[in-house]
């Protein structure tokens, strides 16, 4: 194979290609109906022509009957009156118009079959053409459904692919440290409440029994750690340590 055989192979499958992918089957469907109905006009016009045709020559077959029968009685008129001179001439002209009428006639013979042979045509081109109106509607319904599939199927395939899957696990681990968070927070703040409750009742408690204390201290009653046997003074001297003890342990809580 020479180079330019195939220089010719390359740009023929180019432009095979370039062309199959232009062609939309919805519009070449509507191009083709609408070339049948110009094809069928065409047809229609012929048929018209042909049987004006077929009118013209039965009207100019029918004269020439007409005038070769008024030859012929001219023709007898002359053998009446003697003169066969004008009757030959009479005869030569019905001859020549019955010869016109009978070709006439073979004319409009096949003028009938041709009229005949386009009505045919006409009347299968009209089928074939309802038939295509019929299929282009349901061809173009499949066409546009499966052009939305496609599309749907291309839709899919972008949503499955390792980039979108990823951006949404990212937002779903993104979504998931935001929601600990709020719980993490959430929790925090229901302790800190707790403990300040706690704290207030807790508070209560030893407010209580301190007023007791108090209450005790001053109706002269000595509380129950401590023992009664020994006088006030000696009692008040082994105070002032242990209060400093006390208040040593206190620090070093």
């Amino acid at each position: 194979m020479g180079l330019f055989d195939r220089i010719a192979r390359v740009i023929r499958a180019n432009l095979n290609s370039l062309v199959g992918q232009a062609e939309d089957p919805e519009k070449i469907l509507e191009q083709t109906v609408l070339d049948m109905q110009e094809d069928l006009i065409k047809l229609r016009q012929s048929v018209a022509q042909a049987i004006a045709t077929q009118k013209r020559t039965e009207r100019q077959a029918a004269q020439s009957e007409k005038t070769a029968n008024e030859w012929y009685q001219r023709a007898q008129l002359a053998l009446q009156k003697g003169d066969d001179s004008l009757a030959r001439e009479a005869l030569t002209r019905r001859k020549s118009y019955q010869e016109t009428a009978d070709a006439l006639k073979g004319q409009l013979s096949q003028q009938n079959s041709v009229v005949t042979k386009l009505r045919q045509n006409m009347m299968t081109l009209e089928s074939k053409i309802s038939e295509a109106k019929t299929k282009k509607d349901m061809y173009i319904a499949r066409a546009r459904s499966a052009k939305a599939s496609q599309q749907i199927n291309d839709m899919m395939g972008r949503v499955g692919t390792g980039s979108a899957m990823a951006a949404f696990e990212r937002m779903e681990e993104k979504v998931m440290q935001l929601e600990a968070q709020s719980e993490a927070i959430a929790e925090l703040g229901t302790d800190d409440l707790e403990k300040q409750f706690a704290a207030l009742e807790g508070g209560g408690d030893i407010d209580a029994e301190l007023a007791a204390m108090k209450a005790q201290l001053s109706s002269g009653a000595a509380p129950a750690s401590l023992p009664s046997s020994k006088p006030s003074s000696s009692t008040a001297s082994e105070t002032d340590p242990e209060l400093e003890k006390l208040r040593s342990q206190l620090e070093d809580a």
